[in-house]
């Protein structure tokens, strides 16, 4: 029997082509490429059996810890179990490019068949996984890209979400908290990075073209999540009539929200994106905060699905892109 995994072919783009790809609706790829359904992602029975009688391994090599990373290794170490793949090696970088590169080297040493990796960064990580390429390993990434390399020839595929939906998801639901019109304020990446440029544009492009009465009257960008506090501050200094918060993913979400606290605010919605952590969980409870991500249902289960089909011949996508879901306050949750 085929299995079949709602998904879509997808890859990386410039900063300028994401921007174009949010208000044209869809996500799209490094060199623009549209995104396509990818029901061609298929690995039947057999194919696991024949896959398992190698007895592959693979190592994990992510860029941090967090609920996210966890939900993306539960996924995959289930598909791992079902094509008799043995894990060999787990890593955590921290966000440390040296420690990344170091990750790489201890890594290879264990000769896995396939390396799932998070890239830190386009620029730091291209020369991190140099010696990964040379190896001949196969190489699955989620999320990122190191720059310069080619698909097909230095890496098999890349597993991301739908970024634009993740957008959109996130604008609908800002919508619904607010009942669709009144003031936000847009806090976003201000980085060259692929996931967030799309998803935070998405959701910007969104509110503009699905929501006139909805109004953006603030934007800020940030770049290290630990100033998240100060840049919200400063935005509900001058904004105290906001009546929703967009945060770019949850970290940072964290600093917005202990501003709103320090205000004495229990009316401002945020939004943001990616799992919850712990401390949020509270205030998700009670209609203050509204995430969506993809972590486990989806994506993680065809990071070894590319490379045993890449390994069996068949041709693949450059990226594949996982079906995202919305979470809302257990009072009105509902799937998105």
């Amino acid at each position: 029997m085929t299995r079949t995994r709602s998904l879509a072919v997808a890859a990386f783009c410039g900063a300028l082509a994401m921007a174009a790809a949010a208000f044209a609706g869809e996500t799209v790829g490094p060199d623009g490429e549209k995104a396509a359904p990818s029901t061609d992602l298929k690995l039947s029975d057999a194919d696991a059996a024949k896959i398992a009688a190698g007895k592959p391994t693979a190592a994990l090599l992510w860029h941090t810890s967090s609920d996210f990373v966890n939900a993306v290794t539960a996924g995959a170490k289930d598909e791992f179990q079902r094509l008799g793949v043995s894990v060999v090696a787990q890593t955590d970088a921290g966000f440390d490019a040296a420690k990344q590169k170091s990750d790489v080297e201890t890594i290879l040493a264990k000769k896995p068949s396939a390396i799932l990796a998070l890239p830190l960064d386009p620029v730091t990580s291209a020369e991190a996984f140099k010696p990964a390429v040379a190896s001949g390993v196969k190489i699955v990434l989620l999320s990122n890209k190191p720059k310069g390399f080619v698909q097909g020839k230095d890496y098999v595929t890349i597993v991301t979400d739908d970024l634009f939906q993740m957008g959109k998801h996130a604008a609908d639901a800002m919508a619904e908290a607010i009942g669709k019109k009144g003031k936000v304020a847009w806090i976003y990446h201000d980085a060259a990075y692929y996931v967030t440029n799309q998803r935070d544009n998405a959701f910007k492009s969104s509110i503009e073209s699905d929501y006139p009465n909805i109004q953006i009257v603030a934007k800020a960008g940030i770049t290290d999540p630990a100033r998240a506090e100060d840049i919200a501050h400063a935005l509900l200094l001058k904004n105290p009539d906001l009546d929703g918060i967009y945060v770019t993913w949850a970290e940072p979400a964290e600093g917005v929200l202990a501003a709103l606290r320090a205000a004495g605010n229990t009316n401002t919605k945020i939004v943001t994106l990616a799992l919850l952590q712990t401390s949020l969980s509270a205030d998700f409870r009670y209609d203050r905060l509204r995430t969506g991500r993809g972590g486990y249902q989806n994506g993680p289960r065809q990071l070894f699905q590319g490379a045993a089909i890449h390994r069996r011949g068949d041709p693949l996508g450059g990226s594949l892109v996982s079906d995202v879901s919305c979470q809302l306050p257990r009072s009105r949750a509902h799937a998105a």
